[in-house]
């Protein structure tokens, strides 16, 4: 499995932005499909946003679409999650994943980042 790293998350005031970062190690990054979930107190965890190996291909949630934008960075193994009008809603530890391109499911976790949005 693919190790992940997260870091960038933090307290910003609502309408403000964050960026999330994402290091990967362990296996070829480009094998993977990287996403990007949350999950608030008292609320299962939900998807985000994910990206292909090439970036040609990104899925988002549409509670964050046109706000949020997954990308990656194949030669620094990293993928980033760009945060942008940030609601108090959005508070959450959000959590980087990976899958292999051939799989189904997400397979591989950090450990999570806090993300707290006050208004």
């Amino acid at each position: 499995q693919v190790q992940l790293v997260e870091s960038g998350g933090g307290l910003v005031q609502a309408g403000g932005s964050l960026r999330l970062s994402c290091a990967a190690s362990g296996r070829t990054f480009a094998n993977y499909r990287m996403g990007w979930f949350r999950q608030a107190p008292e609320k299962e965890r939900e998807f985000v946003a994910s990206i292909s190996w090439s970036g040609e291909s990104r899925s988002y949630a549409a509670s964050v679409l046109g706000r949020f934008t997954i990308s990656r960075d194949n030669a620094k193994n990293t993928v980033y999650l760009q945060m942008n009008s940030l609601k108090p809603e959005d508070t959450a530890v959000y959590y980087c994943a990976a899958r292999r391109n051939e799989d189904v499911n997400f397979s591989s976790w950090g450990q999570g980042t806090q993300v707290t949005v006050s208004s």
